[in-house]
């Protein structure tokens, strides 16, 4: 029996509650309208109280039960007379049960563990069992509900308050779905990088200018040495703080003022979509630009200007690829931020005798500079964190070099490298991923604290 059964079934609980409460509700209100009085709420208000009603306890229910039921059918199966001759432990029972249970779940006719094809038909009763149980429990559960609710309608109910509340509470929940996934997230992240800060000296990983963990070697004889970041947290820096701002906010600052004082009304109802356009291109399409056009063009140019160690993949054509990608975080919110300034500021520069690029310069730029900040900082979050430019076009060489033309790696290559490798989640060399995860999580942080604080200056000094 598939899941979505007794989902389906909760929801048309629902929605016959809603249509007999609804009906209930209109005669209810013609009878109160005949003796001159008025329902407390809406027809509609009492459909929805009743649907609630019907609808969340059966969906619970289904919800929990999809978690358990599994549980019980492997144990009904392990209690029955066949499963007498499994293995006792390891992969290969582990193995003979999720074959079996693909059968009897009409996963094909046949199976290749010996012993599986034994307990098909157990694995099928106990699906069928469970699933018929939790079928009437959730009808039940959903009629019930329903037919409280029903009851309780009354010409003077507060159906209108309790729907409300409800879906206030679910607005509550939906909201903090955010914040308790970003805890998860820093909890995961802090155990993890804890495990390996037990293994590896945070001074060494923190200040070591040598990373090249070995995934294949032994946990005991791991050296802090090789673990040294700093490389990774400086072409991080380089690529994505420098060089990809270096291109993306002179030039997202340009075609914001552009779009905003230059451009004709046509012009910038057709440029200001097009520009926005970029932030909606995958990254890996970025990435093969980046790596099939833009590394060969660069490498060519280091060899003309007399780089010999200029390389087809360099941190400068990934951060220019990277600048171009994040041009319209700062064209974006330095175009509304411009755009929002008063319009008597502008005519009360220009009343004074400054000319435009002037006013430009002296009013307008000084005025929506909070917003400008927060697309810089925004943009920087976005760069720092790009994974497949790098990925395709910077190379994995973790190097500390200020030279632009020599590939360079960055943290969020080394967490790809260390996570999809073949080593163990408890060896240093994967642990490192966490922690290089941290780092980045508390430079984002940092990032956008620095950004509030500067939306918060200058939003007083020029209000």
């Amino acid at each position: 029996m598939s899941p979505a059964i007794p989902i389906l079934l909760a929801l048309a609980l629902g929605l016959i509650g809603w249509l007999a409460a609804r009906s209930r509700a209109w005669a209810m209100r013609k009878a109160v309208r005949a003796e001159g009085g008025e329902l407390h709420s809406l027809p509609n208000y009492h459909g929805w109280y009743v649907g609630l009603w019907a609808v969340v306890p059966a969906l619970a229910f289904a919800a929990v039960w999809s978690s358990l039921s599994p549980n019980l059918v492997l144990q009904q199966v392990l209690s029955d007379p066949a499963a007498q001759g499994l293995p006792a432990f390891g992969i290969q029972r582990d193995a003979i049960l999720a074959e079996a249970q693909a059968l009897a779940g009409g996963g094909g006719a046949t199976g290749f563990q010996k012993g599986s094809a034994a307990l098909v038909e157990p694995f099928r009763a106990a699906m069928h069992t469970y699933a018929v149980i939790g079928l009437i429990v959730t009808l039940v559960l959903g009629f019930a509900g329903g037919a409280f609710a029903y009851l309780r309608l009354r010409p003077h109910f507060t159906a209108r308050t309790r729907v409300e509340r409800a879906v206030m509470v679910g607005l509550l929940a939906a909201s903090l779905v955010a914040i308790l996934t970003t805890f998860g997230i820093l909890a995961s992240l802090l155990f993890e990088t804890a495990r390996f800060f037990s293994v590896v000296s945070p001074v060494d990983f923190l200040f070591g200018t040598h990373w090249g963990p070995d995934p294949m070697s032994e946990p005991s004889s791991v050296s802090g040495d090789r673990y040294g970041a700093v490389p990774l947290f400086w072409g991080t820096i380089f690529i994505g703080a420098i060089i990809a701002m270096a291109v993306a906010i002179p030039l997202g600052l340009m075609s914001a003022i552009f779009l905003t004082q230059y451009a004709t009304p046509l012009l910038r109802k057709w440029m200001k979509p097009l520009l926005e356009i970029l932030a909606g291109v995958p990254t890996v399409v970025y990435g093969y630009f980046a790596a099939l056009t833009v590394a060969p063009l660069v490498r060519d140019f280091g060899h003309m200007i007399g780089v010999a160690s200029a390389s087809s993949e360099s941190a400068l054509a990934a951060g220019l690829v990277m600048g171009i990608m994040i041009i319209p975080f700062v064209s974006s919110m330095a175009d509304d931020s411009i755009a929002a300034v008063p319009q008597a500021m502008r005519d009360g520069s220009l009343a004074m005798g400054a000319t435009k690029s002037e006013t430009i310069k002296k009013v307008l730029i000084p005025a929506a500079l909070p917003g400008i900040v927060a697309g810089v900082m925004l943009a920087v979050s976005r760069a720092i964190g790009e994974t497949m430019i790098v990925v395709m076009a910077a190379g994995a060489t973790a190097r500390l070099t200020a030279n632009p033309f020599e590939s360079m790696t960055t943290v969020t290559f080394q967490i790809v490298a260390m996570l999809t490798g073949e080593g163990s989640f408890d060896h240093p060399a994967t642990l490192s991923a966490f922690a290089l995860g941290m780092v980045l999580f508390l430079v984002t942080l940092a990032l956008n604290f620095i950004a509030l604080r500067v939306v918060k200056h200058f939003r007083e000094a020029y209000e």
